[in-house]
């Protein structure tokens, strides 16, 4: 299939990208990831193997999209936990002032 990553056409199938993504270690996901095989990999790590280009070229939505036409499972960014500053600030402020 014809898939448009980084405004280069690639002819993928689902078979070129199990393979390509055979034997790598997914990295940590911090946003929208694949499915592939029984592991997740984000989805910019399997952009810069499939695609052998710099991850700066391309979106994660564009790979999100060639993926789920390939016929892969694709899941969003998983939620961002507050930073312990924000959950101070917001405590604070919530709380009536002693005095």
């Amino acid at each position: 299939m014809r898939c448009i990553i980084a405004n280069f056409a690639f002819d993928l199938t689902a078979r070129e990208v199990t393979d390509a993504m055979s034997g790598v270690s997914p990295e940590p996901i911090t946003g929208p990831s694949v499915q592939i095989g029984r592991h997740l990999y984000p989805a910019k790590q399997v952009g810069a193997v499939v695609t052998r280009q710099d991850r700066r070229d391309f979106t994660a939505g564009e790979v999100t999209r060639a993926m789920t036409r390939l016929g892969f499972t694709c899941h969003p960014a998983p939620p961002v936990a507050a930073s312990g500053a924000v959950e101070a600030a917001s405590e604070l402020l919530g709380k009536p002032a002693d005095g």
